[in-house]
């Protein structure tokens, strides 16, 4: 039992460590006009745009610079689902 909690704590401790990491990790995407500075944690921390620029213009923008931090999201998480398998056997007792 003590076993399980300890990879459990290791497992949660890993996933903590890969969010810093990704808070830290800032891309620009640039499309049209307008610019999202984003972080792998997928916040936005600066969105610039023209005047007059539409707001479909904005919104495309912010979405592409979404997926493209979901990417680096996934890559980063693929390095940890390795050890999530030991998830099942955590719960199986």
């Amino acid at each position: 039992m003590f076993d399980k909690l300890k990879q459990l704590y290791e497992m949660k401790k890993q996933a903590d460590t890969i969010k810093k990491e990704l808070e830290q990790e800032v891309l620009e995407v640039n499309h049209g006009d307008v610019t999202v500075r984003i972080n792998g944690a997928q916040k936005i921390l600066n969105l610039e745009y023209s005047e007059g620029t539409g707001s479909d213009k904005i919104k495309d923008a912010v979405n592409k610079a979404l997926d493209e931090a979901q990417k680096i999201a996934a890559k980063k998480m693929q390095g940890m689902m390795g050890g999530l398998g030991g998830i099942q056997d955590l719960l199986k007792g």
